[in-house]
């Protein structure tokens, strides 16, 4: 089985959801999306998890993302669980769960990992950009419910980097300073690049105010 790398196409598939039958290229349109999976229907953490991203419909519309998630119940099952997550997480599901019993597409996307769980999905997700290109990838545990103020923040900076020519340092959050990257050399750094101007700490880290702030 291929291990999906940062820069790889995301596999296309059709699916059926909690919103429907999908071809997930086509569901995902010209929009980022965030692909995640949690292990089981009816489980405390995916619960949780569900329901926060459900809360966060808002900040995923103003970024221009679609969440979509997975396990490999059916969606008869997930369309049961869902009134469960609206009743204790006070959020409604907004978003769809994809029905993947046969595994399919969990195994398309390397989300089982045998040595963790044998038949059931670890949390897994991906973030993919509009060009449906797999951009950055992260995996927790079952017993590891996921940050998701961390997955929003990843994707601020991608979004941000891919606009303009910087890099986001240690525990960056959107509004704070940036990096002009090494492969500009000091002296090059224009002021139609980086009008705000740059501090120079070491000849290889330059910060800069965050250009569209």
């Amino acid at each position: 089985m291929a291990h999906l790398r940062l820069g790889d196409d995301a596999p296309n598939f059709d699916a059926p959801t909690t919103d429907g039958d999908i071809n997930f290229y086509e569901w995902a349109g010209d929009n980022w999306v965030v692909f995640f999976s949690h292990p089981a229907d009816f489980t405390p953490v995916c619960t949780t998890e569900l329901g926060r991203a459900a809360a966060l419909n808002g900040e995923f519309q103003k970024r221009g993302v679609k969440p979509i998630c997975i396990s490999v119940d059916d969606v008869e099952d997930h369309k049961a669980w869902a009134s469960d997550i609206g009743e204790t997480q006070g959020t409604e599901l907004n978003f769809p769960i994809i029905g993947d019993e046969n595994k399919k597409v969990a195994e398309l996307y390397d989300m089982i990992h045998p040595n963790a769980a044998t038949t059931n999905t670890v949390r897994s997700v991906f973030i993919i950009d509009p060009k449906k290109k797999v951009r950055l990838i992260l995996t927790y545990p079952a017993s590891v419910g996921r940050n998701f103020d961390e997955i929003l923040r990843a994707i601020d900076a991608l979004q941000l980097t891919d606009e303009y020519n910087v890099a986001t340092p240690v525990d960056w959050k959107d509004g704070d300073d940036v990096i002009i990257p090494p492969s500009i050399k000091t002296e090059d750094i224009s002021e139609k690049d980086y009008p705000k101007g740059f501090t120079e700490i070491k000849p290889y880290l330059r910060i800069t105010p965050q250009p569209n702030k």
